[in-house]
């Protein structure tokens, strides 16, 4: 004897998808589970009201999109990364522009829940010489690099996303780090030298 059918809670977002191509309101629970991840994501990135756009592009073009979904992937969230990383491509300038005036003024940005947490050991709002960093990356590096830190993706995950092989998403972060902790190291050498002059 069949058991209670399953709640959207219990299914995998393959199944969600899946019911939705004849459902299309099924696809909500989709939404549901990952809009508040994914808005956290790009709030980092953009700040709070770029996010929102990001987000309802994200699971607009998700939803119209669904039929090209590869059913052999139970998680949805690389996904949807992937989708809001091109979002947010189109918006680079602004991201950028960002993280340039927010270096310049030392002034942090308004933040939903919490603030920007970098890798638990440090925030943006402290730490003016990462937003810095990341600024200067080259965009596909620094896609890589926050998919990791911020979206906490797998290798693997970051690769389906972005749609590239698994070595550039290792070459791409290892370039990334590298590239960051240079900007760090050269930050902290500069405040002990000026610190040494008084």
């Amino acid at each position: 004897m069949p058991g209670p059918p399953a709640t959207d809670e219990q299914l995998a977002d393959t199944a969600l998808i899946r019911l939705s191509w004849e459902e299309p309101e099924v696809f909500a629970g989709v939404f549901d589970r990952h809009a508040p991840l994914l808005h956290r994501y790009a709030a980092r990135r953009l700040g709070p009201d770029a996010a929102e756009d990001v987000v309802s592009e994200t699971f607009l073009a998700a939803f119209q999109h669904r039929h090209r979904y590869d059913v052999t992937q139970d998680d949805a969230r690389p996904w949807l990364y992937g989708i809001a990383s091109k979002v947010i491509g189109k918006r680079r300038r602004a991201e950028i522009t960002r993280y340039r005036a927010y270096a310049r003024s030392g002034v942090p940005p308004a933040e939903p829940s919490g603030g920007l947490v970098e890798d638990g050991v440090t925030t943006l709002a402290v730490n003016l010489p990462l937003v810095a960093a990341l600024a200067a990356l080259q965009a596909r590096d620094r896609d890589v690099l926050l998919l990791v830190a911020w979206a906490e993706l797998t290798y693997e995950e970051v690769a389906q996303a972005l749609d590239i092989p698994v070595g550039t998403v290792r070459s791409r972060l290892n370039r990334a780090r590298k590239k960051v902790r240079q900007a760090l190291d050269r930050t902290s050498k500069t405040r002990r030298g000026g610190q040494d002059d008084e």
